[in-house]
């Protein structure tokens, strides 16, 4: 992941043109308000905070529909996808690191503000915000839907006799109720606890998902050969199968704000905590993802569901208890998602708007903003094409290419450098898949969208 001595050489020419240390020049009230606002409040966090958190942030619900995803693909390609996609967003993860205090005495500790560094105030404003907020928002309405459906599965695996149907629509709203009163911890650290129980969570229910499919063993006249009947159906599948695996790494929305609560000084700067837990948290990632995709596919064929855990039935008990387990898991990923979003409102009011920072304002704020997601995941609950649609139109640039520009930008690295090579790979890759996952996702949405009525 090293760069050139050049793009080295160019590196410290750029650090030498910036003073070593930059004095804080806040007020006292504006030092009040970044004492208030969730990314900025606290900056005591360990080494193995960034561990957990990341692992929250990455292993989600997308680790559910990979089977789905290889299904369209194929073995070959999805492989290969699957491979090349650990290995870009984790250089892409360390980019992001790495430049975290690329300016000595400053720190970045939020996505936009590294984009402002590297395109100017407003053009960078622009260019992250918007993909950012897509993104984190975007996850929060799929995990609306996905703690919904595995709430309703835990009770149609439980209850079968004498059980009334309820609708998805009433479990969404009760997955809600939690994050209603969870959006109220006020910055990164007060859920610390909530996201380790997430990480643990996470692999847990991926375990369960790829030992309960040996378990059940190969399917009879399981089938590996295009998924579709038509030509259309087997493109528009493997699009989609793009987008879902974009989902699957999530995580470089929030590492900045992740990175921003670990401490920092000239000796012993966070990205050396924050890259060991980033680390640990891939090795858990390759332990969760492989198995699950590829056991998933190899169990079930062509006919595995869009959540691997729908084509699981026995042991219930079993199916039942990872169902919770993927529960408690996107409750944690849904407030580690939601905290750049609230820093995001609450900055604007508070430092825009001119709103006093108090708890009614919080209240008002983060209420508004769980019944948005819920609203939006009751109205659409397509899980499948909602994770191809948000991993193709916001994931990609985000995780997969923005880093590498901004990288370039900053960095200028030598022209046919290796660091210069694995850039513009990367950026060329990350804009394919921008423009082509959606495709295949807004179809899924569409043929979906013929059989729903809404509120159901």
């Amino acid at each position: 992941m090293g760069t050139e001595s050049a793009s080295e050489t160019r590196l410290t020419s750029y650090e030498a043109s910036v003073p070593s240390f930059e004095a804080d020049k806040r007020t006292a009230e504006q030092k009040k308000i970044d004492e208030w606002l969730p990314i900025t409040s606290s900056r005591n966090a360990k080494w193995y905070y960034s561990a957990f958190h990341n692992v929250t942030a990455i292993v989600g619900a997308g680790v559910l529909s990979l089977p789905y995803a290889m299904a369209n693909l194929g073995w070959g390609p999805g492989v290969a996808i699957l491979i090349l996609s650990w290995i870009i967003t984790l250089y892409t993860l360390w980019q992001m690191v790495e430049m975290h205090e690329m300016v000595p005495g400053k720190r970045f500790d939020r996505y936009h503000e590294l984009g402002q560094h590297a395109f100017g105030e407003k053009l960078g404003l622009w260019i992250v915000v918007p993909q950012q907020l897509i993104c984190e928002v975007g996850v929060d309405i799929a995990y609306m839907v996905t703690g919904g459906k595995s709430l309703q599965k835990i009770h149609d695996l439980l209850c079968r006799k004498n059980c009334n149907n309820m609708k998805t629509t009433y479990f969404i709203m009760i997955f809600a109720s939690v994050n209603f009163f969870l959006a109220h911890l006020p910055n990164f650290n007060s859920i610390s606890g909530i996201s380790l129980a997430a990480a643990i969570m996470s692999l847990s229910y991926s375990t369960i998902a790829w030992a309960a499919s040996v378990h059940k063993g190969v399917q009879p006249d399981v089938q590996y050969g295009n998924k579709h009947s038509t030509s259309a159906g087997n493109a528009f599948g493997f699009l989609n199968a793009l987008g879902d695996i974009a989902f699957a790494y999530a995580g470089h929305n929030v590492v900045l704000e992740i990175q921003a609560t670990i401490p920092s000084t000239p000796e012993k700067p966070s990205k050396g905590p924050m890259m060991r837990g980033v680390i640990i948290a891939y090795i858990v990632v390759a332990f969760c993802y492989f198995p699950v995709a590829l056991i998933g596919y190899w169990m079930f064929g062509n006919a595995v569901a869009d959540n691997i855990l729908i084509s699981l039935e026995k042991p219930t008990w079993l199916i039942a208890a990872a169902n919770f387990f993927v529960v408690i898991h996107v409750i944690g990923s849904y407030q580690l998602f939601a905290m750049p979003v609230f820093d995001m409102l609450e900055t604007f009011l508070v430092k825009k708007m001119h709103f006093k920072p108090t708890w009614i304002l919080r209240f008002v704020t983060r209420n508004v903003y769980v019944a948005f997601t819920m609203f939006v995941g009751i109205t659409f609950p397509f899980f499948g094409a909602l994770l191809g649609f948000f991993g193709g139109f916001a994931f990609a640039p985000t995780t997969y290419y923005l880093p590498c520009i901004i990288w370039l930008a900053i960095y200028k690295p030598r022209r046919f450098s290796l660091s210069w090579f694995a850039n513009w790979i990367c950026i060329i890759l990350g804009v394919l898949l921008t423009i082509l996952a959606p495709i295949g996702a807004l179809r899924n949405i569409i043929v979906s969208a013929k059989t729903y009525g809404f509120y159901q």
